[in-house]
């Protein structure tokens, strides 16, 4: 009786002293170890890739945002707009309509959402890519396609008291093609792009 006890005391004890061992491996250690990996190797990235002008934080390379007019829910034709966002861009609301392609209530959305793309950027409709008008899975998609860049140019232009072709260099200038060449598609970084906007028109 007295040795089982003492066998069972003392596997308690070996188990207590591994789960001891094994919380300030992978609790403490661990994660210490690969924050500062992270905070070395990808300073930016780490701490989420946030965008500064001025010493001011203006917003994350990864998130979409809105660049309506100031309290209002009206796209502000100074800037260049992203895609539409079903959580108004909120990054702890993320997810799509959850409609389908065929779904009469997104068909109808998209009809018109082009109509208002078109008209405010003075395009045919025929020139407005899908994703003016369709929203991301996520729905805080921060880049544009090229494409939508591209038909913002001269509205973005004529705000700023720019020409088409400064802006358009901008657009080429933030422009980012396939990753590795081959993966997915040339995208634009919206926040990005508008920042060196503004520094182009403050100038």
């Amino acid at each position: 009786m007295n040795n089982s006890v003492a066998n069972t005391g003392r596997l308690a004890w070996a188990a207590l002293r591994m789960l001891l061992v094994l919380t300030v491996v992978t609790g403490i250690i661990y994660p210490l170890v690969i924050t500062g990996i992270g905070q070395l190797a990808f300073h930016d990235k780490a701490n989420g890739s946030i965008v500064e002008v001025d010493g001011k934080e203006v917003g994350s390379q990864l998130i979409g945002q809105s660049w309506n007019i100031k309290g209002t829910d009206k796209p502000d034709p100074k800037w260049f707009q992203g895609r539409p966002s079903n959580s108004n861009y909120d990054p702890l609301a993320t997810g799509s309509s959850q409609l389908s392609a065929g779904n009469p209530e997104l068909v109808k959305m998209v009809k018109a959402a082009k109509k208002q793309v078109a008209e405010f950027n003075g395009v045919p409709e025929s020139e407005v890519p899908k994703d003016a008008v369709t929203g991301s899975a996520s729905a805080i998609d921060p880049d544009i396609s090229p494409k939508y860049a591209e038909i913002q140019v001269k509205r973005v232009a004529e705000a700023n008291g720019l020409t088409a072709t400064q802006v358009e260099e901008l657009v080429k200038d933030h422009t980012d093609g396939r990753a590795l060449g081959f993966m997915g598609e040339p995208r634009v970084n919206v926040l990005e792009l508008n920042v060196a906007l503004k520094e182009l028109a403050d100038h």
